[in-house]
Parts: structure tokens; sequence; C-alpha cells
């Protein structure tokens, strides 16, 4: 009899047996909120005001993510990566992309010589961050070489696959003034981006500071900026984050955020009859990710409704489609986010 009993409670115990969830190292993430603190000091020796920028940017980099960056030229883009990459002392390349860019400038090609025969020469998309200049500057083929380099951490020269080392960060721009000889981004390919940002220009105040640091007539190595940390603890980071500790009620809060843009007459959005097609499952993941990594900025083991709220906009923004309607009266999806965040209830 006590072997029968037995032999059911391991079978039992088979069935209902998780594989344990790792918990966060304290130590480690006191470390890595220091790490974030001193990056964002370093930042804001060279990059003035532009703090929610830095912000989500270093967000994303944590989620393992990309982000869509749309704002007018001469408000510290580039800058904003070369200083990021020089503190976190990673590699980083820029493309300005432009009609006649081909798929081979990004990725690299197979070349022959007659002294060496095949050789493969690696293109700029291999380094730890990229800016893609511009990215509705190229055409839709180029736009896909990159964005499945984005997903797939590889890319195809010839017959040769080639792993992209880790971290691996895109920040794509566009210049929503100009549009003219552009190929917009279809929504299928703005929605592999982990967050779409805003970058705007700086107050009267901090328009004065760049004038007194003469940003822009300095040499970028006249700046006293010191490496903080090296690829090794950004990996290390995105791994922790995996572990930050979000509880259901949290999890079920997500979901209805995502679904309140799919169904909005649910609940009761003015926005409701502006709305084509809400967002994909890709939105909940991103909102899960990119909440785990503001927690583990904010030294937090754990995920709050507010740490989902910080993060809404950036994940939500480019992943609500407005039909003719609100198209044509300019309606703001930041709006809808909004009104969003108002009526789902907070756990």
């Amino acid at each position: 009899m006590k072997k029968k009993v037995s032999s059911i409670v391991r079978r039992v115990a088979h069935k209902v047996k998780k594989k344990p969830k790792l918990p966060v190292d304290g130590h480690a993430l006191h470390r890595f909120h220091n790490d974030i603190e001193n990056i964002k000091k370093e930042m804001s020796k060279i990059v003035v005001g532009q703090k929610n920028v830095v912000d989500s940017i270093l967000r994303a980099i944590i989620s393992n993510g990309h982000v869509l960056l749309e704002g007018v030229p001469g408000i510290a883009k580039t800058l904003i990566m070369r200083s990021l990459a020089h503190i976190t002392s990673c590699k980083t390349k820029r493309v300005q992309f432009t009609a006649d860019l081909l798929p081979t400038d990004i990725i690299g090609l197979t070349s022959y010589e007659k002294s060496k025969g095949f050789f493969v020469i690696k293109g700029p998309i291999f380094t730890n961050f990229m800016l893609a200049d511009e990215i509705n500057r190229a055409p839709a083929k180029v736009q896909s070489a990159l964005l499945e380099a984005m997903q797939e951490k590889q890319v195809t020269i010839g017959r040769q696959t080639f792993g992209i080392d880790a971290p691996f960060f895109v920040l794509a721009t566009q210049n929503p003034i100009e549009t003219m000889g552009t190929y917009a981004l279809p929504e299928a390919q703005i929605d592999r981006f982990l967050f779409k940002l805003y970058i705007d220009y700086p107050n009267t105040k901090e328009e004065r500071e760049i004038l007194l640091r003469n940003i822009t007539t300095k040499n970028f190595s006249e700046y006293d900026l010191r490496s903080v940390i090296g690829p090794l603890e950004i990996i290390k980071m995105q791994h922790t984050v995996k572990n930050i500790f979000v509880s259901k009620a949290v999890e079920e809060y997500i979901v209805r955020l995502v679904d309140a843009t799919r169904h909005p007459e649910k609940y009761n959005l003015k926005h409701s009859k502006y709305i084509r097609f809400g967002s994909s499952p890709r939105a909940s993941i991103g909102l899960y990710v990119a909440s785990k990594a503001n927690a583990l900025m904010k030294g937090k083991e754990y995920v709050t409704p507010q740490h989902v709220k910080e993060i809404a906009y950036d994940v939500l923004r480019h992943r609500i489609l407005l039909n003719y309607e609100g198209q044509a009266e300019n309606i703001d999806r930041d709006d809808i986010i909004k009104e969003v965040l108002a009526r789902v209830p907070i756990p």
C-alpha cells in the first residue's frame, strides 16, 4: 500500500513541478542600480536635458530591445549614442540611411581576390550599439535587412551565418519634418521596436546651458567621460531582469491594458471610434519585460503597477493603429494611452 501511495505522490509531483525561478541577488541588484545611476551621472556631463529619453534608452538596452526615436535634427541623438557607448565600453557604429543604400552596406558582403579567394567583409551591423539615422530614407529591402538582424541577432552573408555579439542595441531615428523621398516603415515592422520615443527641443534653461558648455564646438575627447561598466555587466543586467518578480495581479493589469486597446468599448473609452486595430501580443510582452527593467533600474526586486505605467507610453504608442477618421482628426495616440491608463483599474 505504501509503495502504491508513494508512486501516486511521485506522479502528481512530476505533473505540478515547475522550474523554480532563481531569486534576484540583492547585492547584484544594488550594484546594478548604482551602475545605472553612474551612467546617468556621466551622461549628464555631455547631454543637457533629455533625461526621459536617456532613461528609456537604458530601459530598452536592459530589456534587450530596440528603440525607434522620432525628432528633428540637431537635438543630440548621435551624441546620446556615442556617449552611452563610451560610458559602457561598447562598440558603436552610425549609418546614415539614404535612398541609394543597399542591404550589403548594412550587413556586409562576400568579396573575392585572387590572392585570398572568397572572403567576407562584415558590415556596420556587427557592433554593440548601432545608430540607424533616418531609417525611413532607405528602401524597404534595406529596412527589412536591418529589422531581421535586430530580431534574429544574426546575419547571413553569402552561405555563412554570423551571430552578432551581445549586447546588441539599435537606435533607429526618423525625421518628422521632411517626408519627401522617404519610405514609411510598415506597421508590422514598427511593431518590432520595443519602444517608440519622441525627443523634443530643450527648454530655454537647458538651451542656455548648451551655449555655456559650447557642446557643438568641443571635441568629444575634451569631455571627461568615465567608462563605468563594460558589455559583460549589461549582459548580466539583461539576465537578472528575467528573475525580477511580477505578481499575478500585475500580470493581469498588463493584459487588461493591452485588451483596452483592442476592445475600447469594454472600457468606455471616448477615443474608441478612432481605433482601427489595438496592440499585438508583442505589446504585452514589451510591457512585461520593460516594467521588469524599470524595476531593476530603481533597485527593486519586484514590479509594481507604477513601474508598468511609467513605460506604457513608450511600449504602446506605435502599436495602436488609427482609422481614417482618427488620422484625419490628427488624434494623438498618447491621449488614447492616457485614457487607457485612467480607465483600467489599478490592482
